[in-house]
Parts: structure tokens; C-alpha cells; sequence
């Protein structure tokens, strides 16, 4: 079952996401680019708000590639009470050095990769990944601006990258200015999850989302899938 994560930045747009019955809560703030952070207190607000009813994830924000600055953030982020932790791999000289650093982190929390099809195939690290412990990997878009994931990869290619992180054990979700038009097509990848901001708002990603758009986008996914699913949560812990 393909779950659907709503990115959000507010207890009051968390609160549309729960009531539209979206899988997973994703804290994020859309002003501060690709992974824009929340301020800590805002993620926590967000945490007490779900209260347990869904999943919720967390951005680290658009950082460099300095393993001790990411654990700095990670140990912030988790403090918050999130269930997961997204942070990016940009750079794709000092992504594989990066992951080997977290390695210890990746033992206390589960950590979610967010790699960029905009900037360079990720294949490779997907091995890493698995081997130096994180939870999973998200194929993304760095520049909103500059096209759609689904006008930059292929459905071929993102089944094989899907198909490539489960063969990994790693949860797989997929992300980057998708529609709810996209849904229908991206559902025979069978990735775990797929993640909206900008189709789920009312006019640009910095804008509210609303409640009709996250419900269009909950019944796309409900209704080619198991009838009797609500919600399909994320894999629990391996």
C-alpha cells in the first residue's frame, strides 16, 4: 500500500492533514527552500497536536555537507518527539563520506535520505545507505522552480529506484511538485509513500493547504488501492 505524506508548516494545517486522513505528517517549512526546517517549537507544537494519531516526520533543512552540523540538527529535530528525521544529500562528491559519518546517529534514530533527481543519480548511495543503517531514502526535487520529478525521471526509472531501496530493506518514498494527477501512474511503482506540498495548497507551496485538495489526493490513492484502507502508515521499525 502506497501511504500519502502532507507536508505542513503549522498546527493548523496539521490538523486539515489529520482530518483528510492523510498517512503521514510532514513538518516543513516551504519559505526556507527544498527541506526548509521548522523552528523546533513549532515541530514540537505540531507533535502534541497529532498526539500520536498519524506519523510525523521532520526536515533538517537545507544544510551543508558537515556531518557534525547535521547531528547537531538531528539531535534537535529528535528531540521534538518525531517519529522521523529527513535530511538531504546534496553534493554528490560528499554524499557517500557524509553517510558513513552518521552512522552512529543512524543506530538512535530512524533517518530518512532525501536525494535529489535535479542534481545526480542517487543509485549508488542506496547500498550505503542500507549498510550504514538509515530507515530509508526519498527521491526529491532541489529547485521547485526548475521542473517536476515526473518531467525529470522516467516511470521505468523511478520503479527501478523503488525497486532498488526495497531490495535494500530501506522504505522508499517519492516526492518533487508531484499532482494528484500524477497518483494513478506513480501507484504501479508501489513506493511506500508519496509525498505533497504544492498540490495540496491554494496557490503557491508557501501558500495554506486545504482540505478538499488533501481529501482529492487521499481518494486517488484509496481508490485503486485496498478499498477498506483508511490510512496506510509508514512500515513499522525493522
Amino acid at each position: 500500500m502506497t501511504g500519502l505524506l502532507a507536508s505542513i508548516c503549522s498546527t493548523e494545517e496539521a490538523a486539515i492533514a489529520l482530518n483528510a486522513y492523510a498517512d503521514i505528517i510532514d513538518c516543513k517549512d516551504p519559505s526556507r527552500g527544498a527541506l526548509g526546517a521548522l523552528d523546533p517549537g513549532k515541530i514540537r507544537e505540531i507533535v502534541n497536536a497529532v498526539d500520536g494519531k498519524r506519523p510525523v516526520s521532520a526536515t533538517l533543512g537545507d544544510l551543508p555537507p558537515d556531518p557534525e552540523r547535521i547531528r547537531i540538527a538531528i539531535r534537535k529535530t529528535a528531540h521534538c518527539g518525531v517519529d522521523y528525521i529527513k535530511l538531504g544529500l546534496f553534493d554528490e562528491a560528499t554524499a557517500a563520506g557524509c553517510i558513513e559519518a552518521l552512522e552512529e546517529v543512524c543506530g538512535q534514530h530512524k533517518l530518512i535520505a532525501v536525494c535529489f533527481a535535479d542534481r545526480f543519480d542517487p543509485s549508488s548511495l542506496v547500498p550505503l545507505l542500507a549498510l550504514y543503517g538509515f530507515y530509508g531514502v526519498m527521491i526529491d526535487t532541489a529547485e521547485k522552480l526548475s521542473g517536476r520529478l515526473t518531467d525529470l525521471w522516467t516511470l521505468d526509472r523511478l520503479s527501478h529506484f523503488v525497486d532498488q531501496a526495497r531490495r535494500y530493506g530501506l522504505v522508499c518514498g517519492v516526492a518533487g511538485r508531484l499532482t494528484i494527477d500524477d497518483i494513478p501512474s506513480l501507484l504501479s511503482i508501489k513506493a511506500d509513500y508519496l509525498g505533497f506540498r504544492s498540490a495540496l495548497c491554494i496557490s503557491d507551496r508557501t501558500s495554506r493547504i486545504e482540505h478538499e485538495a488533501v481529501v482529492k489526493a487521499r481518494n486517488a490513492l484509496s481508490r485503486r488501492q485496498d478499498a477498506a484502507a483508511v490510512s496506510t502508515p509508514l512500515p513499522s521499525v525493522r
